[in-house]
C-alpha cells in the first residue's frame, strides 16, 4: 500500500484560541520558525507536500484558520466575524503563544492576505512574508467600482441571493460534492494528475462539519476589508512573491504589479503552474522557499 503525503505526518495538534479549538500541524525541532497559511476552503493539509521538506531547515507550523479545516467553525456575526483582521489576529496570537519566536509567514491565495494582515498589525511576529499566488480580491467593492456598470451588478446580486439562508445552504450543498470539487480543482490546477482522490477528500471532509456552510456563505459576502496593495504599503518586513503563471483566478499580469512595492524583494513566476503552486509544483516551491529562508537567516546573522 502506498502511503499518502498526509499519512506520513504526525497527528495534528490543537490550540485553544478565544475558547475555540484550532487545529495545526508541526514538524521540525530546530532552526527558524516557518508558519504556513492555507487558502479559502483548504486546510493545513494543503501543505502536506511541503512540511517534511521545510522541516529539514526549520520548525514548521501549518495552521487551520478558524472556520476552515478541523478548526472550530463558530457562527458568523454572532460568535465571530470572518474577516482578515480576525485571521490576522489568530496568526499573530499563534506565533506568540505556540511558535514563540518571530516567523517566516508563507501564505497561498487568501492565506497571503491573512499573513500580511498579521505582519502589518503585529510586525514583531514576522521575519519575512512569502506570497504564493496572492488573492487579488477581484470581487472587492473597490475593484468593482472601477468596472463598467454592467459588470458591477452581477456579484452583488448573487451575494444578495445567497444571503437568503435556505438558498445559500442549498447552493453550498450543490457545490460541496466530490464531482463538483474535482471540476473546480481541475480548473485551478494545470496538471490534472495532481487532482487526486486524496486531494478531493482532504478538501471535502471539513465541508461536512456543522457550520461549514455558514462560514462559506459569510466569506462569499465579504467584499470589503484590505486589498493586497493596502497591506504591502503597511508592511515593514521584506516580501517574496511566487506566482503560477497559468492561474485562471489570479492573473499573473495583474500579480506582477505587486512587485512594484518597495518591500517586495523578488517576484518569481512559476511557468506552467496554476493557483496552488505548493501542491502542484512542490519540488520547485520547496527549493525556492528553502533557499529564501536560509539566505535570509544568513543575511540576518551577518548584519548582527
Amino acid at each position: 500500500m502506498t502511503l499518502t503525503p498526509t499519512a506520513l505526518l504526525a497527528a495534528p495538534q490543537t490550540w485553544m484560541w478565544r475558547g475555540f479549538p484550532i487545529c495545526y500541524q508541526t514538524q521540525g525541532q530546530t532552526g527558524p520558525a516557518i508558519v504556513l497559511i492555507h487558502g479559502f476552503g483548504a486546510s493545513w493539509r494543503h501543505w502536506r507536500k511541503n512540511i517534511p521538506v521545510l522541516a529539514d531547515i526549520g520548525r514548521v507550523y501549518a495552521i487551520d484558520l478558524i472556520g476552515f479545516g478541523n478548526s472550530a467553525k463558530p457562527k458568523p456575526g454572532e460568535e465571530i466575524d470572518y474577516t482578515f483582521e480576525t485571521w490576522g489576529q489568530q496568526i499573530a496570537d499563534f506565533c506568540k503563544e505556540v511558535v514563540g519566536t518571530p516567523a517566516f509567514l508563507v501564505g497561498n491565495s487568501v492565506g497571503c492576505i491573512a499573513a500580511m494582515q498579521a505582519a502589518a498589525d503585529h510586525p514583531e511576529i514576522a521575519r519575512k512574508v512569502a506570497l504564493l499566488n496572492c488573492s487579488l480580491r477581484l470581487l472587492h467593492d473597490r475593484r468593482r467600482a472601477q468596472l463598467p456598470w454592467y459588470r458591477r451588478v452581477g456579484a452583488p446580486l448573487l451575494q444578495s441571493v445567497l444571503s437568503v439562508r435556505w438558498v445559500g445552504q442549498n447552493f453550498f450543498r450543490l457545490i460541496a460534492r466530490p464531482k463538483t470539487v474535482r471540476k473546480i480543482l481541475q480548473k485551478a490546477y494545470i496538471n490534472p494528475e495532481i487532482v487526486t482522490d486524496e486531494l478531493v477528500d482532504l478538501l471535502m471532509a471539513p465541508a461536512a462539519d456543522p457550520g461549514a456552510a455558514d462560514v462559506f456563505l459569510a466569506f462569499t459576502r465579504y467584499s470589503y476589508g484590505p486589498l493586497p496593495e493596502d497591506l504591502l504599503e503597511r508592511l515593514s518586513c521584506p516580501v517574496l512573491i511566487l506566482w503560477g503563471t497559468d492561474d485562471p483566478w489570479e492573473p499573473v499580469d495583474l500579480g506582477r504589479n505587486l512587485a512594484n512595492f518597495p518591500v517586495v524583494e523578488q517576484f518569481i513566476p512559476l511557468e506552467g503552474v496554476g493557483h496552488c503552486p505548493q501542491d502542484e509544483a512542490p519540488d520547485r516551491v520547496n527549493a525556492l522557499l528553502g533557499d529564501w529562508i536560509q539566505t535570509s537567516v544568513q543575511q540576518e546573522a551577518q548584519q548582527g
